[in-house]
């Protein structure tokens, strides 16, 4: 038999939830419970919890997205026939979405299912049934219809994407989208300069002249009382990039990286960058057992050029995972071909995604994907000595 629940605060979850050997910390509880304090003001978090016979079995987290186009679009500065036809685009994902999965974060972070308990057509028809009783809910409580329905970041090699049978009966497609920079690290690199050893002389010297730049600028990780104090700033130069982005569904809380160092404590790192003892740029990682996953920065526009600030990050965020003896760093997706120049290679990815009016043809909405999340022409850097 079985059966699910839909909760809605993390309080509510039961005490099997952390039991679940889920390998990964988006899917526990304090990382949740920092989400749920400081998420974006248009994204609302569903714990779904999958019971056989009782005994927890699966779970999930599907996102409530409120989709507007002053949340997507954040330039204004395009001409006539752009915006004329961001408005169509917005027009037709306007209003609510059902993401299963993190949407503030690249990679699947919304799914786990014990495989000795449940196979995983019987796992997701049941997520399926889940959305279904949520659409009825929202229209119910908060007079909405949910226009869009979407599962995001599925590797090629993810099992998931073998059992496309069951999205295409529910009338979902699979598109692809922008690929995840990993960059995977050998046993054999102990040190920074381990890695700076095995650089072709090109990417040598790049990294030295990166390394130059930033002579000036002092690097210190940031305490809980820190990110208190230094909150507002923090927050200035995350938007000083965010908004910079042509696309962009969510703005974070301005509380977000306090909520998340004070919930996963020593697995979240927040880096501050200081010129003449003032803050001007930031980078954070969330150790997720034997990944570093990059999460949100910042910086000061106007110095980033002259100090390499974005370049200088890439790099610190590799050594931190070298000399803490983890096994990769997940980059994420953007700037492809600065995080190739590093050595990060590019994994394909995939989401499976419907709307929910049927007079819309699923190609008009692909193409919308891929206006939204465009696959980006760039060239793949080679970093490494043969």
């Amino acid at each position: 038999m079985i059966d699910f629940k839909i909760y809605n605060s993390v309080n509510q979850l039961p005490d099997s939830w952390d039991d679940l050997h889920t390998n990964d910390l988006f899917l526990k509880t304090p990382f949740l419970k920092s989400l749920e304090q400081s998420c974006p003001k248009n994204i609302h978090s569903n714990y779904i919890a999958i019971f056989k016979k009782d005994v927890l079995v699966g779970i999930a987290i599907i996102q409530r997205v409120e989709m507007y186009i002053e949340d997507v679009f954040r330039k204004t500065t395009d001409n006539t026939l752009k915006r004329f036809g961001k408005a169509i685009i917005a027009k037709i994902v306007r209003g609510n979405a059902l993401i299963v999965g993190n949407l503030m974060h690249t990679g699947q972070h919304g799914l786990y299912f014990n495989t000795k308990k449940i196979n995983q057509t019987v796992f997701l028809d049941t997520i399926f049934k889940v959305i279904d009783t949520l659409t009825i809910q929202i229209k119910k409580e908060y007079k909405k219809n949910i226009r869009i329905v979407g599962f995001k970041d599925y590797f090629e090699s993810d099992t998931i994407i073998k059992n496309e049978a069951i999205f295409t009966n529910n009338h979902l497609y699979k598109v692809q989208v922008q690929p995840n920079m990993i960059l995977h690290i050998p046993k054999e690199w102990n040190t920074f300069d381990d890695y700076v050893f095995t650089l072709r002389k090109k990417y040598k010297q790049r990294y030295k002249s990166a390394f130059k730049k930033a002579v000036d600028i002092t690097k210190k990780e940031l305490s809980l009382e820190d990110i208190d104090l230094f909150s507002a700033q923090i927050y200035s130069l995350y938007k000083n990039v965010s908004d910079n982005a042509k696309v962009n569904s969510f703005v974070l809380h301005d509380r977000h990286f306090f909520s998340l160092k004070k919930q996963l404590k020593d697995n979240f790192k927040l880096f501050g960058y200081y010129l003449n003892e003032e803050l001007v740029g930031f980078y954070t990682l969330i150790i997720n057992n034997n990944k570093l996953e990059t999460y949100f920065l910042g910086y000061n526009p106007g110095l980033q050029h002259q100090h390499q600030l974005y370049l200088n990050m890439l790099y610190d965020m590799l050594k931190f995972g070298i000399e803490n003896k983890l096994e990769t760093v997940v980059y994420a997706r953007t700037a492809m071909e600065i995080k190739s120049s590093v050595g990060a290679k590019p994994f394909t990815m995939f989401i499976y995604m419907k709307h929910t009016n049927n007079f819309i043809a699923n190609s008009a909405l692909k193409f919308i994907v891929k206006t939204l999340n465009p696959i980006k022409e760039w060239v793949e850097r080679h970093p490494f000595k043969a």
